[in-house]
Order: structure tokens, then C-alpha cells, then sequence
């Protein structure tokens, strides 16, 4: 309903209202949370008939892990949309209506216990993505639009045959996530199922090899697109393994999980590797955000309950810090009208409270301790540590690549002397500075005290991971 009320206002209205629709949303989501009951129950539930002669209802609710993961979409959607607010789109009222019609389905993904309804969430956030970034996207954008377009919803095709598949095996022949939790299937069965959610999820996240579409498409989206994409899109893959794939093929992540651990590692030291090489600013986050997200699925995939809730926790300070990364690169952009590294320095002199901005982001992303990196990165790493130390070794390779490269990227940047092109680098000011010091604030705050968001989270992903764990030891395969 939002998203067609932005349809209502001229270009310039338009991204008013769209903040204001944005900001209501994240007050209902807080109305939720002080009422919210942080035990392993679904909450607020609708169970509601959408289409009963095949047995799809509209039934959504929230537990500790949707929690968690609508707060990471309605905190950030609002302050995307402020990054925006020195940007000037052609046709702003669509590029606004996208962006809220994206946070609904995005939403419904999030909380979604119908799996028809989940795979409508999904592919209702993947359209208006696609809109955002072929009609105002970058110089190659049709190319690679249409690439991102062909895996994401080669993807959803695969995760959509699973769902029928589990549909089908169902005795009243429901969607419900529940009905599909009581199954017993074969391993075989199961090993099918695994990798047709798999597919999907790891495209989205993306895991390597499934990862080739994510740095062209960073790069050539508007900011706010990339935002987007990688503050809260990439999730939807993160929370599909929690709660679609493992609770409903355990045999068959147990066949797999040696698998996609290590691919999950292998893509940490190849896209740290790749980054360390970077000139444009904007890839060089993009790849980083690969290599964190691949300690996110190791995590996970080592399936304790420290694993699982430190992807919980790291899924919002990620989603924070990369939103915060992306708008600093755009304020750059911006101004000097290029992203080349090389080209830049001394910033700092010109621009302090740019770099002092700057600076938290980056010690965030590299995960120093009272930031809210830390506490994710820590818990994820405890998590692979008991699945096996020495891949726990060389996951713990991109705190200290994250490290390397992310300091030497502000150091060419911020430091040494000033030249022609960046001796008028203008402070931020109006929005860019509300969303910075927002941003820093969400990085120190969540760092320094993190317990909150973990103690949200902690009775639903234990009630799962013990639920799950209980079906290893009673499968028998």
C-alpha cells in the first residue's frame, strides 16, 4: 500500500513520503518488539486462507530469528532512503515506490510460514530490484542485470521444485513450514531437496562458485540498489538455510555440510584475495561483503547454537556496516566523480568528520573488539572452532584479510597529502551527516552491548538447533 501511495506524490514529494512510510514501518516494527516475548514461540501470527483448493494460506508470524531479521529491514530501509536525499532520479516517484515495494516482499520473506507465501515474498523482492537497477543503474547495466536476473531466478526455480516436492509429501497437502518439519523422507529424498533450497540460497548470498554475478552487479547499481541488495537481499539466503533448508533436510545437510563448509572458506580467502587488488572503491566492498558472508555460512553450517547466533548478530552489524560502507563510496563518487583509490588522499584534512565516520565503518567491518563486528565475527568463529579447528584457521583468514585491506583502502584514501582533485573535498553535512552518525552510533551501541539483540534471537535459534539436532541422531542414516 506504500509503495502505490509514493505513486501519488510528484518526483521531489515522493521521496518524503517514501521516509516517512519508512520510518511508520519501523515503528510498527518496534511496537512488535516491545510486546514481543523472546522465547521460541511464533507471535503475532495470521493464519488466513489465500488459495485453500490447493492448500496455500496466507499464514505468517514472528519468532526470535524473524525478529531479528525484520528489524535488520526496517532500520536500514529508512536510512537507505535518506542516503538518497542528495541524489536527484529521473522518475522518483517509481525508483521510491520499488524500494518500498521491495521492503514488502522482503518482509514477507522474513516472516512467512506458508511456503507458497515465502517463495511469493522472494520473488516479489527480486522484481523490483531489478527495475531499480537496469532503469538507473550504471554505463553496463543491461548486460549485467540481465546476468543477476538468469541466476537469481534460475535460483528461485529450484527452491520453488523443492517447495512443490515437500507440498506434495505432505499427508493434507499443505505448505505449512510446520507440516513440512514433521516429514520423514529417505536421504535420497532429502540430498534432492537440499540442493534444490541450496541453489537458491547460495546464489542469493552468494556462496562460491554461485558468487560470479554479485561484484558487476554491486558495482553497477544506483547506491541505494547496491544497499539494497547487499544490507538486507543477501539475507533472504542466510535466513532461507536457517529456517527452509537444514530443519527440513537434515540427512541431507549432513551428507553435504563438509561440502559447503568448504566452499564457504574457500570463498573467504578468494574474494579477500581478489580484494586486496581493487582500485574501484565500490568492488572492493563488494568483495569484501562476499568473504564475510562466506564466514556467515561456514557459521551456520557448522550448526551450533554459537554458530547460528553469531549469522543472527552478524546479519544486522553486516547489513549495517556494508550499508555504511556503500554510502560513504557514494558520497566519494559523488564528489570526485570517481571511485579509483589511486587517485585520492588526504581527505582527512579537509573532510574530519567524513574520516572519522569513515573510520568507525571500517574498524566495525574489520571486526575490532566494542564494535559490532566483533561479536558476530567471535561467536562465528567459536561455532566453525568446534565443527573443526584448522577450518576454523582459515576462516579466521578474513578478520585478519578484512584487516589488511580495509586499513590500507582508508589510508590511501584518507591520509597523506592532499592533491588537485581532492584538496576541495567538501565535510558531509544535512542527511549524510544523520545517516553516518546514525550508523556509528548502531556500530558502537550494538559492539559495547550487544546482549539485547542476542537475547531476541537466543530461545528460537536453540528451540531449532536442538529440534534439528535431535532429528541427526534419530534418522539413522
Amino acid at each position: 500500500m506504500a509503495a502505490l501511495a509514493v505513486l501519488l506524490f510528484k518526483n521531489e514529494a515522493a521521496k518524503h513520503a517514501a521516509l516517512f512510510f519508512a520510518v511508520v514501518e519501523l515503528g510498527l516494527a518496534l511496537y512488535f518488539l516491545a510486546g514481543f516475548v523472546p522465547d521460541a514461540s511464533v507471535q503475532y501470527a495470521v493464519d488466513v486462507p489465500w488459495i485453500a483448493q490447493i492448500g496455500v494460506y496466507f499464514s505468517a508470524g514472528i519468532d526470535g530469528i524473524s525478529m531479528v531479521m525484520v528489524l535488520l529491514t526496517t532500520v536500514l530501509v529508512p536510512l537507505i532512503i535518506l542516503t538518497t536525499y542528495k541524489h536527484e532520479y529521473k522518475n522518483a516517484k517509481a525508483f521510491y515506490a520499488l524500494i518500498l515495494f521491495m521492503q514488502a516482499g522482503l518482509l514477507v520473506v522474513f516472516t512467512a510460514l506458508d511456503g507458497f507465501l515465502f517463495y511469493v515474498g522472494w520473488e516479489a523482492a527480486l522484481i523490483p530490484i531489478y527495475f531499480i537497477c537496469a532503469l538507473w543503474g550504471g554505463e553496463n547495466r543491461i548486460r549485467i542485470n540481465i546476468k543477476f536476473f538468469i541466476y537469481t531466478f534460475a535460483g528461485s526455480l529450484f527452491m520453488l521444485l523443492g517447495i512443490i516436492y515437500l507440498y506434495l509429501q505432505t499427508p493434507d497437502k499443505l505448505y505449512d513450514i510446520h507440516k513440512f518439519y514433521e516429514l520423514s523422507l529417505s536421504l535420497t529424498q532429502q540430498s534432492w531437496v537440499f540442493w534444490a533450497f541450496f541453489i537458491a540460497f547460495a546464489i542469493k548470498m552468494p556462496i562460491f562458485p554461485f558468487h560470479t554475478w554479485q561484484p558487476d552487479t554491486y558495482t553497477e547499481a544506483p547506491s541505494a540498489g547496491t544497499m539494497m541488495l547487499s544490507g538486507i537481499m543477501l539475507k533472504m539466503g542466510i535466513y532461507g538455510v536457517i529456517r527452509w533448508l537444514i530443519p527440513n533436510a537434515p540427512a541431507g545437510f549432513l551428507q553435504w555440510q563438509t561440502l559447503v563448509i568448504i566452499l564457504s572458506v574457500i570463498g573467504i580467502v578468494y574474494a579477500s584475495l581478489i580484494a586486496f587488488n581493487q582500485k574501484d572503491g565500490k568492488r572492493l566492498v563488494a568483495y569484501s561483503s562476499i568473504a564475510h558472508v562466506g564466514l556467515i555460512a561456514a557459521g551456520i553450517f557448522a550448526w551450533t547454537t554459537q554458530g547460528v547466533q553469531g549469522a543472527m548478530i552478524q546479519m544486522l552489524s553486516h547489513g549495517i556496516n556494508v550499508v555504511g560502507m556503500f554510502f560513504i563510496w557514494d558520497i566519494i563518487s559523488r564528489r570526485l566523480n570517481t571511485r579509483d583509490i589511486s587517485q585520492m588522499g588526504g581527505i582527512a584534512k579537509v573532510a574530519p568528520n567524513f574520516s572519522i565516520a569513515f573510520l568507525i565503518i571500517v574498524l566495525g567491518t574489520v571486526a575490532l573488539p566494542l564494535t559490532n563486528g566483533f561479536v558476530g565475527e567471535f561467536l562465528l568463529l567459536k561455532g566453525v572452532f568446534n565443527y573443526n579447528i584448522w577450518v576454523a584457521a582459515v576462516a579466521g583468514l578474513t578478520i585478519i584479510f578484512g584487516a589488511v585491506y580495509m586499513l590500507r583502502m582508508y589510508k590511501n584514501v584518507m591520509q597523506g597529502e592532499t592533491n588537485e582533485l581532492t584538496a576541495v573535498f567538501a565535510d558531509i553535512s544535512g542527511s549524510e551527516k544523520l545517516v553516518l552518525a546514525i550508523i556509528c552510533v548502531l556500530i558502537i551501541g550494538i559492539g559495547v552491548y550487544p546482549q539485547p539483540i542476542l537475547h531476541i534471537s537466543e530461545a528460537a535459534v536453540t528451540n531449532l538447533v536442538d529440534t534439528v539436532s535431535a532429528k541427526f541422531n534419530n534418522s539413522g542414516f
